[in-house]
């Protein structure tokens, strides 16, 4: 099973979903702390189900229905500069 940080994920993200399709298991780190794990879904194995399954252990929420037009037109949230300034740092600081 391999280990990865979360900016070498992105950066080579095709190359360890192959590793996956081939059977193997990712474990997803933030700051080697591992967070998430990517297996490879079982042949024959209905996505559905699988989703189904993760809403029942409470680690996935199902939508209530089509998101109507006008959501689209909702004003977006506001986010102060420092906070974003503050993001993009942590952001550059995986790489």
């Amino acid at each position: 099973m391999q280990r990865v940080n979360i900016a070498e994920l992105k950066d080579n993200l095709s190359r360890y979903l192959n590793t996956v399709r081939e059977g193997g298991e990712i474990i997803i780190c933030d700051r080697n702390k591992a967070i998430a794990k990517i297996v490879p879904i079982a042949s024959g194995e209905d996505p559905e189900s699988e989703r189904l399954a993760l809403a029942a252990e409470g680690k996935l929420r199902l939508g209530e229905g089509p998101v109507e037009d006008d959501f689209f037109h909702l004003p977006a949230p506001k986010v102060s500069t420092k906070v974003l300034r503050k993001v993009i740092e942590e952001e550059r600081d995986e790489r």
